[in-house]
């Protein structure tokens, strides 16, 4: 699976929460300034060269469908970052956001009931 630019990453975010769209539809979706319509069109024709958007003729408009899953993208993002930055170990990767206080102990007990209830 290739990686996204941040714009590619950005525009994918709203084919993923729209699901099929036309860029119309995309572009009138994004925040104020919105981008010129050709320039989220050249970013949409990038995504359906690296097979992450499929085109579907409807009339005289082509509806763009995600070929690939959001979760599927950020499972291999992540194990990317984790094989750079953290070894391989995602327990490296959460003892960094501990020290870092990105993550309390809060949301550590909260993760402790997730990983139990997956286990029953």
């Amino acid at each position: 699976m290739e990686r996204l630019t941040q714009q590619e990453e950005e525009v994918m975010i709203y084919f993923w929460r729209m699901g099929p769209s036309f860029i119309r539809e995309v572009v009138n979706e994004m925040p104020d300034p919105k981008p010129p319509y050709t320039s989220v069109a050249s970013v949409v024709r990038n995504l359906e060269k690296k097979k992450y958007l499929s085109p579907f003729k409807l009339g005289n408009s082509i509806q763009y469908h995600s070929l690939v899953k959001e979760s599927d993208y950020k499972r291999n993002f992540l194990n990317g970052i984790v094989t750079k930055y953290f070894t391989g170990s995602y327990k490296e990767m959460v003892s960094f956001f501990v020290r870092d206080r990105k993550i309390g102990k809060k949301e550590l007990e909260e993760l402790m009931k997730i990983i139990e209830n997956e286990e029953s």
